[in-house]
């Protein structure tokens, strides 16, 4: 007899940081990383570890017979339903997933599945009522649906049920969302990838926009090379409809072929007529919506300060990456705006101490200074920002900018503060109290090794709003991107009047500056039921005078009108996305007691509306023969990484490795799980023996490492053992460079040049080059292709037993082959190990466990290693798991297989290590 089991899908979006989640892999494997799109289709296939599936086809035996996206956008309001039709046409029963991916910006307002003729719906419940009935369920064995980041801007909704033979299952999926102005235009982007042919795909697209639809543009990221035949387009005045139905035939990738070309993006843009005018007014059902977007307005200049981290975190690929796209910025900027670049670390300073206009000749200056910036020491953010202010208001003072002007700081960091003032609720007190309401800051986030919700609150604080900058070949362009936003401002001091006592719970109303491309939205209730006019009027201030512009709407007659809308009550669900949106923003600044009230009132309209918001989950039931396997995660804060893999993590007071590196007497650390973990180990070298530690035939790229003893070994103790001198090759460039602790000698052909420690300098050699800061440490970029730090450690000259040592970190080793080997190199690519049966260890606070990595089941100690890079005397405490007997089973082959004759010898790995 078929059982009920409560099926939880909760759909949260915490305003921390998630805490630790499980989730259960399939046998399929998945890529999760994914573009930023906005709707995501994905239904999946799940094989059952139980039944043996050789010689058949999966996604046959579950067929997606019919998939259908319906976006209705009415006033940029989307209203998205995506529905998925699955026959099991196996002889068993069968586990279908329906995976989809949407907009973080969207909120889910409903979701349903159809078995048996029986349809069960997901209602949407406070979030802690929620998660008791979830741990509830969980605890005993029940499954639970999740939501969670996945690539830029996405979130993965998934959600699984067990299907009976010849059975159908029904899933639909409702959220709506905003379309925001960007560049003078709006976009959907409906990603699609079923896996599979299916025999009725549909896209369908209907647009309804008051204003008129000024134009309309189909794309797509298919390789369908009749695309635009098989696109339908109408439009005619306000109303658009785009149809894409293609064929099974149209679907497959070649006339023979199973596999389906439906693997990507479908976009649509549009935009809306526009003039100077107050903009436009729709009612429905008591509720309004203004969009306000004039158009042939002069632009007004903008003075920017960039505040440009150049910390040793920033080394290689994306410090390149940053001056690349401040050179295209610089070269884009218009003669009447001003402009400083203030460059830090664990200090800062400020490109020739002033403001520029930026003429031809200043632009040109501040380019050739762009190309010298290189990275190293410590992340200050404090003191560059108060600094930024400081130049802000003095230039002010001075008359240096034009009055009637906007301006902005505008912050790139890719790190937590840990120099100078590092407490981030005291940096953004420092920074607010500087800017006094004046200016606008905007913060990017470069990777993920910035806590975002710091950012975040600093940039709402003050007027501006964060960003995160993703590591990839395209952050030059994100850079840009977020540039050309707020490139050119057409209005100042924006304000919208309503009648006063005719309108109430009005969304933000006021507005610093307007953007062109951008677009401003305005909506609120009417509450006098006897107006027949409604009355807009709109104060802002152009580059040369103030502006007034006024409408009036007859509302009877728009109410009439708006019977032809798509779908009718959208002004009063826009009102409350719009209205929950800015509340969540306002939350983030909010002291103590108007958090509570804020948090009352986005609970309030979140259940009342059904949207899954940060305070609210969905629950749904489903039926169940048996008890499956238990996932579990909260849909994840801005601070979270896409997708974790399955592996332990450390607690959040102890960071993981963020590099993989050599320090010490030598321990090595390996970061795994992409930067979430780490692995350690020891190697004792004899004195004089010299270790490869990397090896890349490709590139010709080597770098050994001699190991040194104590000055003596005292009795009872084992002789401990540094690296005393490293031996790097380029053959490609005709590069040696030999780093002792006393000299660097660089050898480029026939060349030689010979550095101190105790001076800072640097050289540059075609791709390859070489910065030195006085006895602290040395980086080594060899293009694109790598950078690399080696940091000197000093001791006491006299001390009885130690000398003077170097430790050897990778930053960036990406472009560096497949056949990269040695110590270090063969971890280049990535590892992945597995770390389970977690066990107390005989010290407290250093478990053991198992580890399965490279086809071997390691015993493994929890345990830290120091990182010297930014603070070279204490280190930064690293957490990893500890490999004994030198890292054997761990690293291919033994220690002793990686020993070489000299300084700068190759190393060829052996057939015994694998190779």
């Amino acid at each position: 007899m078929k059982t009920m089991l409560s099926f939880l899908l909760l759909i949260s979006i915490p305003i921390l940081i998630s805490s630790e989640f499980i989730l259960t892999e399939s046998e399929q494997p998945q890529n999760d990383y994914v573009d930023t799109r906005t709707n995501i289709l994905r239904p999946r296939t799940l094989k059952k570890r139980s039944i043996d599936t050789h010689g058949t086809d999966p996604l046959r035996e579950l067929e997606i017979y019919g998939m259908k996206i319906d976006s209705k956008v009415t006033s940029r309001f989307a209203h998205n339903v995506i529905t998925s039709r699955v026959v099991n046409r196996a002889n068993v029963s069968k586990e279908a997933f329906f995976e989809i991916e949407l907009p973080k910006t969207a909120f889910i307002s409903n979701f349903s599945m159809t078995l048996d003729g029986v349809t069960y719906v997901g209602v949407v419940k406070e979030k802690e009522a929620a998660q008791k009935q979830y741990q509830q369920a969980v605890s005993q064995g029940q499954t639970a649906g999740l939501v969670k980041v996945s690539g830029r801007k996405m979130e993965k909704f998934k959600v699984s049920v067990n299907i009976g033979s010849t059975k159908k299952v029904t899933f639909e999926l409702t959220y709506e969302e905003l379309l925001k102005r960007n560049l003078g235009k709006y976009e959907m982007n409906i990603r699609v990838n079923p896996k599979q042919l299916v025999k009725h795909f549909q896209i369908d697209v209907h647009i309804f926009e008051p204003q008129g639809i000024s134009f309309l543009d189909v794309n797509s990221t298919f390789q369908m090379n009749n695309l635009t035949s098989l696109v339908k387009k109408t439009l005619s005045g306000t109303k658009a409809h785009i149809s894409f139905k293609p064929t099974l035939e149209q679907q497959r990738k070649c006339p023979d072929c199973h596999d389906t070309v439906l693997n990507g993006d479908f976009f649509v843009y549009y935009d809306v007529n526009r003039d100077l005018s107050a903009g436009s007014i729709q009612i429905v059902n008591g509720y309004f919506v203004h969009h306000f977007a004039p158009a042939n307005l002069t632009r007004i200049p903008k003075n920017v300060v960039f505040v440009i981290d150049h910390s040793g975190s920033m080394s290689g690929k994306k410090m390149h990456q940053t001056n690349e796209a401040l050179l295209k910025i610089l070269a884009d900027m218009h003669e009447q705006d001003h402009f400083a670049i203030i460059i830090f670390d664990h200090q800062h300073s400020i490109w020739k101490n002033t403001i520029f206009q930026a003429t031809p000749a200043n632009v040109a200056e501040a380019k050739k200074f762009v190309r010298t910036i290189r990275a190293a020491g410590g992340t200050n953010i404090n003191d560059p920002m108060l600094e930024a202010v400081q130049l802000l208001d003095k230039a002010h003072r001075d008359k240096q900018l034009p009055e009637r002007s906007v301006s902005m700081i505008i912050l790139l960091t890719d790190g937590d503060p840990n120099s100078g003032e590092s407490n981030p609720s005291k940096i953004q007190e420092n920074v607010k109290t500087a800017v006094q309401d004046k200016y606008n800051v905007y913060a990017l986030g470069f990777g993920y090794d910035v806590k975002f919700s710091f950012l975040e609150k600093m940039a709402l604080e003050n007027n501006g709003i964060a960003r995160r900058i993703y590591e990839d070949s395209d952050a030059p362009l994100q850079l840009q991107g977020f540039y050309d936003e707020v490139a050119n401002p057409l209005l100042l001091d924006i304000e919208i009047l309503y009648p006063e006592n005719a309108v109430s719970d009005l969304t933000q109303a006021s507005f610093r500056q307007y953007y062109d491309g951008s677009e401003i939205v305005v909506a609120g209730r009417i509450s006098d039921n006897s107006l027949q006019i409604l009355t807009a009027e709109v104060n802002a201030q152009t580059a040369k005078k103030n502006l007034t512009l006024s409408a009036d709407v007859n509302i009877p007659e728009n109410i009439i009108q708006q019977q032809q809308y798509i779908f009718g009550d959208f002004t009063e669900r826009l009102w409350a996305y719009l209205t929950i949106q800015q509340l969540l923003d306002q939350r983030v600044s909010a002291g103590a007691d108007d958090k509570k009230n804020l948090t009352d009132e986005i609970l309030s309209l979140s259940l009342k509306y059904n949207f899954v918001t940060s305070l609210t989950s969905m629950v749904v039931t489903k039926p169940e023969d048996t008890k499956d396997e238990t996932f579990v995660a909260d849909k994840p804060s801005d601070d979270a990484r896409p997708e974790r893999p399955r592996y332990f993590s450390p607690p959040a007071s102890v960071p993981s490795a963020s590099s993989t590196y050599v320090d010490s007497d030598p321990h090595f650390v390996i970061s795994t799980n992409n930067h979430r973990d780490a692995v350690c180990f020891n190697i004792d070298g004899k004195p004089g023996s010299v270790l490869n530690l990397i090896s890349d035939p490709h590139t010709g790229f080597v770098v050994n490492g001699q190991v040194i003893g104590y000055k003596k070994v005292e009795k009872n103790n084992e002789l401990g053992t540094y690296f005393g001198k490293f031996g790097i090759v380029n053959s490609n460039m005709d590069v040696k460079l030999e780093v002792s602790t006393q000299v660097i000698t660089l050898f480029h052909g026939e060349d030689k040049k010979v550095f101190p420690w105790s001076a800072t300098a640097s050289v540059t050699k075609q791709s390859f080059s070489i910065s030195i800061v006085k006895e602290r440490n040395l980086t080594l970029m060899m293009g694109d292709d790598a950078t690399f730090v080696i940091v000197l450690h000093r001791v006491w000259k006299d001390h009885s037993l130690h000398r003077d040592f170097l430790g050897f970190y990778t930053l960036d080793s990406h472009r560096l082959s497949n056949m990269t080997h040695g110590l270090l190199g063969q971890f280049y690519h990535g590892v992945n190990p597995v770390v389970y049966d977690i066990r107390p260890g005989l010290d407290q606070g250093k478990p053991h466990a198992t580890m399965d990595v490279k086809g071997h089941k390691l015993r493994v100690t929890r345990g830290s290693q120091k990182d010297h890079r930014l603070n070279l005397k204490q280190g930064t405490k690293i957490s990893c798991w500890f490999v004994h007997n030198h890292g054997k089973g761990f690293i291919d082959g033994i220690s002793t297989d990686y020993v070489v004759p000299s300084l700068f010898d190759s190393f060829y790995p052996s057939g015994k290590m694998g190779w």
